[in-house]
């Protein structure tokens, strides 16, 4: 019986656990932080794996306690260093799409969470509308409105160079509309 668990809480860790990672590492910036909080997920999840009532919406239940354990692991000095774009990159940046991928997860560090999770869910792990919508428990036409407001914040924090915070400050993050005096 023991061995049947374990089978089945490791096969669960196949199927999801990359996904999960891509998923915290783009919500935190931080790997190490990441595969903290995906470990936590997995422990939280497989304690309460009698709420998934749905075997096929697996992977969006286990994205939103991932979500919750990526929220409560960010503290306001970690968002502004975020904000100033100090992201971990590699030790030998020689390519020039290496150099763009740098650019585009330093740009989601700009952007605000609700933006950057859309982002992630749905370009890095080709989650479908609908089950983002069941992931973060919006309704869908909630999810398209909010992607399309996330492409725009995305394209301006690509095109606008990394503001440095000051330490006292709240986060850098790309405003979606310009503000009126």
């Amino acid at each position: 019986m023991i061995s049947s668990a374990e089978s089945r809480y490791n096969q669960w860790v196949r199927e999801h656990y990359r996904f999960l990672l891509r998923s915290a590492w783009a919500l935190t910036g931080s790997r190490a932080i990441a595969e903290d909080v995906v470990q936590d997920c997995f422990t939280s999840a497989w304690r309460f794996r009698d709420q998934l009532r749905d075997p096929a919406m697996a992977r969006a239940w286990l994205f939103q306690i991932m979500r919750r354990h990526a929220y409560r692991n960010l503290d306001p000095a970690q968002t502004a260093a975020q904000g100033d774009g100090q992201v971990e990159e590699e030790a030998d940046p020689r390519a020039h799409a290496l150099d763009e991928q740098l650019d585009v997860v330093k740009a989601l560090a700009r952007i605000a969470p609700i933006h950057r999770e859309v982002l992630v869910l749905y370009y890095f792990d080709d989650m479908p509308t609908a089950l983002m919508a069941e992931a973060l428990d919006i309704a869908p036409g909630t999810v398209l409105s909010r992607l399309a407001r996330a492409r725009d914040a995305l394209k301006a924090a690509l095109q606008a160079p990394p503001r440095r915070a000051a330490p006292e400050t709240a986060a850098s993050v790309i405003p979606l509309r310009k503000q009126t005096p």
